[in-house]
């Protein structure tokens, strides 16, 4: 029997149609004068942009108050404004609060962190990686006085003292109204350590605070931009919360803005792809008020900022007083530094996908990657991980190909009953049906197989863009696995494409071109009805579509998706010619033919509705 084998001429109509696009591209251009119309209005928009982008480069999150110390009026207004709380002196500075991993600067102007510096990271272009710094973030207090004023710890100043309790560093911020009489923020670091204790008390204050009115906690942040490309960052910039006894949600990572209040909250990460500025607490949040703004609209080589989060969450007094423990985590989103806060269950907020995807890429994937990368290189490792993964799901392939043998198999008879019935269509599924269930072959069985594969293939798609042990870890001529790789820079931005060029992406298209040649070039012409969509042309489209879609995702996942679909070609190439028989299948299919089939019950009905609407259709006729 001819078999339909991969010929110069596939490859031809390959090339062609992304001929076809290239030179739509170029026949579209614009004629010289639109050309020199659309600078003029992109100049235009630039200008604008620029100074929207300005405006929101030194734009703090929060405006404070701004007083001149050297000037004893505005001091003087200061002290009436906040009332009692002007007892605290009024003394610019920072407070450094530092260990090997981690340091914080802390403002006497609110009391509140005003720089998170990872002293082990730096940026795509070289830039200690920073959380919060130049204004991006604010924490404060919110509350009424006894007499009416309402007042915000962001506009106080606060009195700093740093202590040493064993190899935890202790400092502790006192907005004072009397001696023995404050409000306090208290942070706690320990040795090695991403995560800070913090608290807030008070103590005294019992007649100051104005109880009847709430007491709100304001956490706002502006997500800074760590990566080579702000657009994909973004994808992975999100809000997520813990909240309804251990509940994990999250806001829009796409919608311009998204809002949600939600009850019992545990924790709040503002997660900046792979670094994260999470907020939780012992005491659970009653209430929470939480927005996401995003802050990018189109790719861009300036852009500092990704999204804007924002949090209110009222506090309760207890006694008159304050009272809340809490965390700090500044770090890296990475399973094995958040693994060491089980307690707090801060590892949910990593994004490893929902349901039994998330399972697999948490349980499996990311212990299993771990593990080989603590001796192999990070991009031997990725090709190791690949080449098990496709031996381990070896059996499901060998069972897809055998399902496509034994269809190819029935082909000249499934085309003998199209022909005979090409202009009776209920009667030509019946027969279909009639020759499958005599061979014991299922049309379906193919596509099983295929649906078994989907949990593997959506937990990689989630691992890697998302897997911390990738971050700026080079591979051949890929800088950094979880970025995009580059092997030219365009001159121009292509729609849907960006402004270079990538090889993995090309290199997994190829490759997924051919694979999908062997699988569906030979069952496909049986396939064809009339009405349907040229198989041939999807075939042919669909890598040229993932070519566009994987040139913006991370280089390591390309690589993936590259040697699995060899890996998968070889596979059923050693299937094909050293396993399968298919003189063996026809032979067997001969057999069962020849035994009596019994029909189960949904087989049964099948056959009788069918038959039932031929004789409705004969009867018509009549």
């Amino acid at each position: 029997m001819e078999e339909k084998k991969l010929d110069i001429k596939s490859i031809i109509g390959f090339v062609l149609i992304f001929g076809i696009l290239i030179f739509m591209f170029f026949q579209n251009q614009p004629t010289p004068e639109e050309l020199e119309a659309q600078k003029a209005e992109q100049a235009r928009i630039e200008a604008e942009a620029a100074k929207k982008e300005q405006e929101v480069k030194t734009a703090p999150v929060k405006e404070t108050k701004t007083i001149d110390l050297s000037d004893s009026t505005a001091v003087a207004n200061y002290k009436s404004t906040v009332g009692a709380f002007g007892f605290t002196q009024t003394t610019d500075g920072t407070t450094l609060l530092e260990n090997e991993v981690l340091k914080l600067e802390i403002s006497n102007k609110g009391g509140q962190i005003v720089e998170a510096k990872m002293k082990e990271f730096v940026t795509f272009d070289s830039i200690p990686v920073y959380l919060v710094k130049d204004g991006n973030a604010n924490f404060a207090l919110n509350f009424t006085t006894s007499d009416n004023r309402v007042l915000s710890t962001a506009d106080l100043y606060f009195e700093p003292s740093l202590t040493q309790s064993g190899d935890n560093k202790v400092l502790s911020m006192k907005a004072k109204v009397a001696n023995g009489k404050f409000l306090e923020y208290r942070y706690e670091m320990k040795p090695n350590e991403y995560l800070v204790d913090f608290t807030i008390r008070s103590q005294g204050l019992n007649g100051v605070f104005n109880t009847s009115k709430p007491v709100t906690l304001e956490w706002d942040l502006k997500g800074i931009r760590h990566n080579k490309s702000v657009q994909y960052e973004n994808r992975y910039t999100r809000l997520t919360y813990n909240h309804d006894d251990g509940d994990i949600s999250k806001l829009s990572e796409s919608s311009d803005f998204d809002e949600e209040t939600e009850e019992d909250v545990k924790w709040l990460s503002y997660r900046q792809h792979f670094f994260s500025s999470i907020l939780a607490t012992d005491d659970h949040f009653k209430t929470a008020d939480l927005t996401s703004t995003n802050l990018v609209e189109e790719e861009s080589k300036e852009l500092r900022f990704t999204k804007e989060y924002s949090t209110k969450a009222p506090l309760e007094y207890q006694g008159g007083e304050i009272s809340q423990n809490m965390y700090w985590y500044y770090g890296p989103t990475d399973v094995k530094v958040l693994d060491n806060y089980t307690e707090l269950g801060l590892a949910d907020s990593i994004p490893f996908g929902w349901g039994i995807f998330g399972w697999i890429n948490r349980y499996v994937f990311t212990p299993f990657y771990t593990f080989l990368s603590s001796f192999l290189p990070y991009g031997i490792a990725i090709v190791i991980m690949t080449i098990l993964v496709r031996l381990a799901l070896s059996p499901v392939t060998y069972k897809s190909y055998l399902s496509q043998a034994k269809m190819k198999v029935l082909k000249p008879e499934i085309s003998e009953i199209n022909e005979k019935y090409k202009d009776n269509a209920m009667k030509k599924q019946q027969e279909t049906m009639k020759v499958y269930n005599k061979a014991g072959v299922s049309p379906m069985s193919g596509c099983v197989p295929a649906l078994l594969q989907l949990p593997i293939f959506y937990s990689l798609f989630m691992f890697f863009p998302t897997s911390f042990a990738l971050r700026q870890k080079p591979f051949l001529w890929a800088e950094d696995l979880s970025s995009y790789d580059t092997i030219f820079e365009l001159p121009f931005t292509i729609p849907f494409y960006g402004d270079h060029v990538s090889l993995f992406p090309i290199l997994a298209s190829i490759a997924i071109f051919f694979y999908m040649q062997m699988t569906t070039g030979q069952s496909m012409q049986m396939q064809q009805q009339p009405g349907m969509p040229n198989m041939k042309f999807i075939m042919y489209l669909s890598p040229i579509m993932m070519l566009f879609f994987f040139n913006n995702y991370a280089s390591g996942l390309s690589l993936y998706y590259f040697i699995s679909n060899l890996i998968t070609i070889f596979i059923m190439l050693a299937i094909k010619n050293y396993i399968l028989d298919e003189d063996k299948i026809h032979a067997q299919i001969q057999e069962n033919k020849k035994k009596p089939k019994k029909e189960n019950k949904f087989q049964r009905k099948m056959r009788e509705m069918m038959e039932q609407a031929e004789e409705q259709k004969k009867s018509g006729r009549r």
